[in-house]
């Protein structure tokens, strides 16, 4: 049985009073995931610009 589908099965055994906080849990975690995710792409940006502002790069990219 997947992570999923034992997650599923304790959401439908659970009682409905519960299921808000479930929701707000899961919605925390998906946001947070994609904080790190944007922080990670910002942080290595700075990181790859050298390589991404060099004439080379522009004459590469001119003709799409």
């Amino acid at each position: 049985m997947t992570a999923k589908d034992l997650i599923l099965q304790e959401v439908e055994n659970m009682p409905d009073f519960l299921l808000d906080e479930v929701l707000d849990f899961l919605q925390f975690i998906k946001a947070k995931y994609q904080q790190e995710k944007l922080e990670t792409t910002i942080l290595s940006e700075s990181s790859l610009q050298k390589d991404w502002l060099r004439p080379e790069e522009d004459r590469a990219w001119q003709n799409l």
